[in-house]
């Protein structure tokens, strides 16, 4: 009889159009996937496998099986917002039992400072050590600091610049330098470092044409010298000798240590002691033009407060600091299957993996086969609007076609009985 198989035919369309249902309700689900009906036909064999003649009794859903394509990318404004342009999950934890794992990239940080989806569940990765060294081990919650960065005395100032070969002596026959009175050197600029606790100085230094490819440079640390003899008159803090061709100094060879001494500027409390500050001469030029500083680099810094954080394509967190420094956080690790169809969806924009599945595939993005991060974006569902509801009306129209099958057998079932 076939209503076995009109019958079988209204439910496999019934679960197709609940499939197509299921995908246009999650067109706009952020890292939502489109699913597939896939049936299988039935066959009632005989006892002995013998025949070939046989009629199907029907149809039968084999598989409801997700598409795990590329979802297009759209940008936001939210720096939390990640997308993974490639293969890869993000792991997201409740900490109590195993990791499940998600396309959707909606994620912002908690109370605690974890970084966490929706659900609240926290998003695995690696730590930082203090310093900003990422420590790769057993992936983990990621927590981002609370604490400011602490300040760092400078250590070292690196120079760039060209001295004037046309200048004139200035260096007074008595030598010294008067820092009040222009004529006794030729060119000053300043740079900013930095204390122990964070406390800026401005350091100024003055350029003296002591003899032909000769210069004495002196330096003040708000406004006191940094060096002096016996009678506290200032010393240079070095003397750069040029060759003949205006070239790299002959001298002084490599770095010079220079120690600022403790100050007390006006209306500002006392700077400590920054001993053996490195200044690299190296770059320093004696040529026919005018003087300029073309770089001028130091590497201390003032305490300061997180202001934000970015991530970059690789997962590496930065945190940004009031102070302009940054330093790594964290870093996201991310994870592939063999089979990402095997995933049993959890609801939630999340997977969890089965035996089909396999184990999970981990790394940071970029490596191997895994996808890129792209922050303050979003990966859209893959749902094809358009092709689903053209599979739509073809669904409807299976199932009006078995409906009929049915009806037409009542028909000729009736006519068996008007039989006389």
């Amino acid at each position: 009889m076939s209503f076995q198989q009109g019958l079988s035919g209204l439910n496999a369309s019934s679960r197709n159009l609940e499939v197509i249902g299921n995908n246009v309700a999650n067109a706009n689900t952020y890292g939502a996937k489109a699913a597939r009906a896939e049936f299988a036909d039935m066959y009632a064999n005989s006892m002995n496998g013998a025949g070939n003649n046989d009629v199907g009794i029907g149809v039968q859903l084999a598989s409801v099986a997700q598409q795990f394509t590329q979802g297009n990318i759209t940008t936001t404004s939210n720096p939390m917002d990640l997308a993974i342009n490639g293969a890869g999950f993000f792991q997201v934890s409740d900490g109590k039992n195993p990791p499940m794992y998600s396309r959707n990239g909606q994620f912002k940080i908690d109370s605690d400072g974890f970084i966490v989806n929706d659900q609240g569940l926290q998003l695995l990765g690696y730590s930082a050590t203090p310093q900003g060294v990422i420590v790769p081990s057993k992936a983990a919650p990621i927590q981002l600091p609370t604490a400011g960065i602490n300040p760092q005395a400078t250590g070292n100032i690196k120079m760039e610049m060209n001295l004037d070969a046309s200048a004139a002596v200035t260096a007074p026959a008595a030598g010294g330098i008067n820092f009040n009175d222009p004529t006794t050197y030729n060119n000053a600029t300043s740079v900013t470092v930095y204390d122990a606790k964070g406390q800026n100085v401005a350091l100024t230094y003055y350029f003296q044409k002591a003899a032909t490819d000769q210069w004495n440079v002196y330096a003040t640390a708000n406004g006191s010298p940094v060096s002096t003899d016996a009678a506290g008159n200032p010393l240079p803090v070095t003397t750069i000798q040029f060759p003949a061709n205006g070239g790299t100094p002959i001298a002084p060879a490599g770095a010079v240590a220079v120690n600022v001494p403790a100050t007390n500027p006006a209306g500002g409390g006392a700077t400590l002691p920054i001993p053996n500050i490195q200044l690299d001469l190296s770059g320093a030029t004696e040529y026919g033009a005018s003087f300029g500083v073309t770089n001028l680099t130091q590497d201390g810094y003032a305490p300061g407060q997180l202001s934000g954080i970015t991530i970059d394509k690789a997962g590496v967190i930065l945190a940004s600091y009031s102070n302009g420094q940054s330093k790594p956080a964290g870093q996201v690790e991310i994870a592939d299957f063999r089979n990402p169809q095997g995933l049993q969806p959890m609801g939630g924009n999340a997977w969890a993996s089965t035996y089909a599945s396999g184990n999970p595939i981990v790394g940071v993005p970029g490596d191997g086969n895994l996808g890129v991060l792209q922050s303050g974006a979003l990966e859209e569902s893959n749902v094809d609007i358009t092709a689903e509801l053209v599979n739509m009306i073809t669904a409807q129209r299976a199932y009006q076609a078995n409906a009929q099958t049915i009806k037409t057998q009542d028909q000729v079932l009736q006519t068996l009985v008007n039989l006389r």
